[in-house]
């Protein structure tokens, strides 16, 4: 079995024979818009939305059945004719003879396929890549005689241009081909569909689709069949076309309207000596403007300049990945580079736009816009400010959220349709990454930043709609004198947090609704409960009650002015507390008294009063836990985590078949829900029911060998797939940051290193270096690149492993490293940076103990002192940092001992 052999420090990597594994796909893309993805074969699709795709969608299963993509051809003397990508109806036959040696090299953006034919006795290179300033993809080919004497070459490329929406692969295809408007120019094909197809209502098109080419030297195709009929003739197909085999004259100047578009033309016959080597350029693009083709493609249109185009992107895109790890892993330090490059993927692809990912209609989820902001905070800081404030427009005014998001920063988008679905644990997201925010950056003063809330027909929490809004009252938060409503920072969490204390079910823990995290956990809606997230509330309003006395600290005002409706909310009696319909009672007073629009009358409250309130309401939820949802198995035990739509405990520790799920105990573990006693039962439980190192790890839950129709679809799907029982990486990376949190940094790291071991194991994962959504039940990784685990496992590592930190814009250097993370001169080392200035942070541990035996002795920056608190962590201020050069490489070193 060929492995990945990683080429440099940048993560860029080269796989032999790729072209083995049918379901390998590569991402490519720009943050212009322009995103593809790519096989081995260059199979994949291109698209800029949903209803934008120059090359026809592809879901996975299409990877391997279809031939209807990016191909290049040749014609030797006249008489061979050879696929330069594998895509023909003889490469099969010459892949099984062994005499095709196909070689995949990729990196940040960029993939290469390179293929030697002992049999035509010639060798390819394909370069591929999205120029970080354009919406174009670039193939850049190199072809090269390894015969003995000199040969003709005639080149065709073969792009078929799709042209329209994802939706119309299925819905009237042939009839929105009739809307192609075909022409070619000097360089390629062009279409420009008359409108864009919507029986709910058609639309004008702006678009353009072109497929062009040059030769290295900048000389344009000599001829083109640009409709699909006219490329594979009656009687062949994309692997055998009559264009090519039957060496076809083309056209030149050609329109035609009402055909399946097809970006293919021909370059002049060369002559290339024993050892010659020729080149082509394809540029694949999209765009709005009517411009002459051939001008704006002219910084594309030479060897040279595709070069310099090639090293701009990669040196973007190394730029933007800028922690680097030094441990005595290298290739786990190569693959961490991944993993800090996947959140700046999902940014560009949101979660749909990749062959695993056929769901959605593109965009990100309300969860996705907050964990992304949490993997930039470390990665690239300078925005995420304006970025956090703008995502909270999204809130409602009952805690709520909106969940169709638009492209843009703060645009949100209202629900035309009906009442939308409700995901419990959305409103646990936003305070997380406020809270590093604050940590990172000592900036309060993000609280009092004022935003709108979001409106639309849905209230009362997804329970019904108000029947007086209406569209063109707009998507933001009205007050009955008219004026758009402008609430805190502070406000729209407090919101969140108080409203969704009082959503609850009859064992007075939060109600599910329609999912949380889990969005599988989907038929529960009336009578389920999520213990496991009503554990992540627990910590959420302990660190907001944190937050909020922090900022009073800085204040002389000591209160706050809230909507007058909030004061329903911040009952602190236990009578109501304890009794789970008048918690309803007061949310339904809440919701009906906010439901259209505020009175715009305020109140003032003291933030003693509030932290005090929030403390109070987390304590009365961790005992309630504690009190009825501890699960005891001989010296072991667990917390259930949900109640299903029968008011059923989820989870058993019945001996002959036990139930466990991993959500619960992370969050008890991650809120200080669980104690200590509790967090080892929780570890030796997990390691006997859940872990399991072959498919990658600690599996999401235990097989419960039924379909739990009043659960979700999970319980549908085939043990060890998905959210059922598969190794999800998300939930598995933040075990292990909830066990680091605690100190059990052994146990974290076996959490960390089993996902790392398994994806870095091609043989098993069969996937390109990252960590995916999740390992199924032979390890095999899914779902690839666009996954929230990636934001979090680089957090783990820098802020809990690494123990570089943030606290109020102070930097804490708190290791959790064990022995083995030390390479040869034991020595550990993260480049990174903090406040806008670049460290490289090294800890020396020169006896090489574990952690838990050993403390920091010495700690410098620079050469100077550091102060140490507790012999377990150096503190750096952050009157300090402000000081330090932001032109300079910061050394800070740590001794252990």
């Amino acid at each position: 079995m060929n492995k990945v052999e990683f080429i440099d420090q940048n993560g860029s990597f080269t796989l032999k024979q790729a072209q083995k594994n049918h379901t390998l796909y590569f991402p490519l893309a720009s943050e212009k818009g322009l995103k593809s993805s790519i096989t081995p074969l260059l199979g994949g699709d291109s698209k800029i939305s949903q209803n934008s795709f120059i090359l026809e969608p592809v879901s996975i299963e299409n990877l391997h059945n279809n031939r209807s993509t990016r191909n290049v051809w040749t014609c030797i003397d006249g008489k061979e004719t050879i696929s330069l990508t594998g895509q023909s109806s003889d490469y099969d036959r010459d892949i099984a003879k062994e005499k095709q040696h196909d070689q995949v090299t990729a990196g940040f953006m960029w993939h290469q396929l390179e293929r030697t034919d002992e049999i035509a006795n010639i060798s390819t290179s394909i370069t591929n890549f999205i120029p970080v300033s354009a919406n174009i993809e670039v193939m850049h080919i190199r072809l090269k005689n390894l015969s003995n004497h000199p040969r003709r070459f005639s080149t065709y490329v073969a792009v078929p241009i799709f042209g329209r929406s994802a939706d119309n692969l299925r819905d009237h295809r042939h009839v929105t081909s009739l809307l192609h408007r075909i022409h070619t120019t000097k360089n390629g094909v062009v279409v420009n569909p008359t409108m864009t197809f919507d029986e709910r209502g058609h639309h004008p098109n702006h678009l353009h689709y072109y497929v062009a080419g040059y030769t290295g030297e900048g000389h344009t195709p000599v001829a083109f069949y640009p409709t699909v009929e006219e490329f594979i003739g009656e009687s062949g197909n994309f692997t055998h076309p009559e264009a090519v085999f039957q060496h076809y004259p083309g056209y030149s100047d050609y329109k035609i309207d009402g055909r399946e578009a097809m970006g293919a033309f021909r370059f002049e016959e060369v002559t290339l000596q024993s050892g010659q080597e020729t080149s082509y350029i394809v540029l694949l693009r999209i765009t709005e403007e009517d411009t002459n083709i051939e001008e704006a493609l002219a910084d594309y249109s030479t060897d040279t300049q595709i070069q310099q185009h090639l090293e701009q992107t990669k040196q973007y895109w190394n730029n933007k990945v800028n922690v680097r790890f030094e441990t005595g892993q290298a290739d786990f330090d190569q693959w961490m580079k991944w993993i800090c490059f996947q959140p700046y993927l999902r940014k560009i692809f949101g979660c749909s736009f990749l062959p695993h990912h056929d769901y959605g209609r593109g965009g990100r989820g309300w969860r996705d816009l907050w964990q992304d902001c949490l993997s930039l905070l470390l990665l690239e800081p300078t925005q995420v400010r304006r970025m956090i404030v703008n995502n909270f427009k999204g809130v409602r005014i009952d805690g709520t959220n909106a969940t169709i998001i638009g492209s843009g920063e703060g645009e949100f988008i209202a629900d035309r349709n009906g009442i939308t679905r409700v995901w419990m644990d959305h409103a646990f997201w936003p305070l997380l990454t406020t809270k590093l925010y604050i940590d990172q950056t000592g900036d309060t003063s993000i609280l009092t930043e004022k935003v709108s809330y979001f409106k639309d027909r849905q209230v009362k929490r997804g329970t019904a709609i108000d029947k007086e809004w209406k569209e063109e009252n707009g998507s933001q938060l009205l007050t009955i004198d008219g004026n758009i409503y402008l609430g805190s920072i502070l406000e729209h969490l407090l919101i969140e947090q108080l409203a969704t204390f009082y959503d609850v079910g009859e064992h007075n823990f939060y109600r599910l609704r329609d999912a949380d995290w889990n969005d599988a956990l989907d038929m529960a809606s009336e009578r389920g409960e999520s213990v496991a997230f009503t554990c992540a509330y627990v910590g959420s309003m302990m660190d907001l009650a944190h937050l909020i006395r922090v900022y009073a600290s800085q204040l002389e005002d000591q209160t706050i002015q809230l909507p007058e409706e909030f004061e329903t909310l911040l009952s602190q009696d236990l009578e109501v507390y304890d009794d789970y319909s008048k918690k309803q009672a007061v949310l339904q007073k809440f919701s009906e008294a906010c439901k259209h629009k505020l009175s715009g009358k305020t109140i003032r409250v003291t933030f003693a009063e509030l932290a005090v309130n929030l403390i109070e309401k987390a304590n009365w939820l961790r005992e309630q836990i504690q009190k009825t949802e501890w699960l005891s198995e001989d010296e072991n035990g667990w917390f259930n985590s949900y109640y299903d739509n029968n008011g059923h405990q989820v989870e058993t520790c019945h001996t002959n078949h036990p139930k466990m799920m991993l959500t619960g105990q992370v969050f008890s573990i991650m809120s200080y829900v669980a104690n200590d006693q509790q967090i080892q039962s929780i570890i030796r439980s997990a390691d006997r029911h859940l872990y399991a190192p072959e498919c990658g790890g600690y599996r999401l839950n235990t097989n419960f060998n039924e379909i739990k129709m009043d659960m979700g679809r999970m319980f549908g799907f085939a043990y060890g797939e998905k959210e059922n029982g598969a190794v999800f990486s998300h939930m598995t990376t933040m075990y292990a940051n909830a066990l680091y949190r605690r100190g059990y940094a052994k146990a974290g790291w076996k959490a960390l290193k089993s996902l790392a071991n398994t994806a870095l194991d091609y043989g098993t994962s069969r996937i390109y270096p990252g960590i995916p959504e999740y390992f199924r039940a032979d390890g095999k990784g899914l779902y690839h690149y666009l996954t929230g685990a990636a934001s979090w496992y680089l957090y783990t590592m820098l802020t809990e492993v690494f123990g570089f930190q943030g606290n109020l814009g102070n930097l804490i250097l708190y290791p959790k490293l064990v022995a083995e993370q030390f390479n040869q001169q034991n020595l550990a080392q993260v480049t990174t940076t903090f406040a806008g200035k670049t460290f490289i942070l090294t800890y020396h541990n020169p006896l090489r103990k574990e952690y838990g035996d050993y403390v920091i002795s010495q700690a410098y920056i620079n050469g100077i002192d550091l102060p140490i608190s507790d012999d377990a962590y150096a503190t750096l201020s952050k009157e300090k940092i402000e000081k330090l050069d932001s032109n300079s490489i910061h050394q800070i070193t740590i001794t252990l001992s």
